[in-house]
């Protein structure tokens, strides 16, 4: 078995460890998630679903019709171009150097897209705006997802990476056991994806349960960030999605490419 290769997946394995297992962190637990509950004990009980109607409602523009327009904020051939020699490096010769070289086209363009994440919610958030901003932060989710997935050599326009890109959101956004459970899925409809193999998720019903992942995830930010001056809160709260989102997909199309490109010639 190729030592890189098992290093590399080891390496993985720790981050999706510290992803799936996060440490317990004293002031949020006993400061800033007290504060949350009162909040979210005065968001009108409407909000919810006025938020997982437009989240959906947003995912099915871009998925039908959007991708076109995401793209004209990014070089795709240029991106791709840039895959198949960092992909050519790996394989002439697989070390450390050429799997940072691969790495750095997601590194930056997360590192961009969180950036423009904080930018643009702190204005419409100090501008009272709340919810008319849910496409803006739609097109910058998969956008982000879209750079990473082309870095590893990944085509995003089929329904089967569309429905793919759906989980790594609620895979990204969810917490506790649940996560760990939609972590698993992902693993498994990665896996038969790039083996031909028959996938039964309806992408449809992948949009609903994301817009419903994505909903509770913002629900009392959403209703902050409709308050002028206080709603300044809302570009703290776009880049936390923006990098927890980025940071995740990077992990999982990581996985998919080195399992992809090595797993066969590295089994047991």
């Amino acid at each position: 078995m190729d030592r890189m290769f098992v290093k590399q997946m080891k390496k993985l394995d720790r981050k999706e460890d510290t992803i799936l297992n996060p440490k317990d962190i004293p002031f949020l637990k006993n400061k800033i998630l007290p504060f949350v509950d009162k909040i979210q004990e005065k968001v009108p009980e409407k909000l919810n679903n006025t938020l997982e109607t437009a989240f959906y409602k947003s995912f099915k523009l871009f998925f039908e019709k959007g991708n076109e327009y995401i793209e004209k904020t990014y070089n795709k051939e240029n991106k791709q171009f840039e895959f198949e020699i960092n992909d050519y490096a790996i394989q002439r010769k697989f070390n450390n150097k050429s799997v940072k070289r691969l790495d750095k086209p997601s590194n930056y363009s997360n590192v961009i897209n969180t950036s423009f994440s904080v930018l643009e919610g702190s204005v419409l958030g100090a501008l009272g705006i709340g919810l008319p901003d849910i496409p803006i932060l739609i097109s910058l989710i998969i956008k982000t997802i879209n750079e990473v997935a082309l870095s590893y050599g990944f085509d995003y326009n089929t329904p089967t990476e569309k429905t793919y890109i759906l989980m790594l959101i609620r895979g990204a956004l969810s917490k506790e056991e649940k996560q760990k459970e939609v972590n698993k899925e992902i693993d498994s409809f990665g896996y038969k994806t790039d083996h031909q193999i028959c996938t039964n998720m309806d992408l449809e019903e992948q949009m609903k349960l994301t817009s419903s992942v994505l909903s509770n995830s913002l629900l009392t930010a959403k209703f902050i960030q409709g308050i002028p001056i206080v709603g300044a809160v809302g570009g703290i709260v776009n880049y936390n999605v923006i990098q927890k989102v980025g940071k995740y997909s990077k992990l999982k199309y990581k996985k998919r490419y080195l399992l992809k490109k090595f797993g066969n010639e590295n089994k047991n």
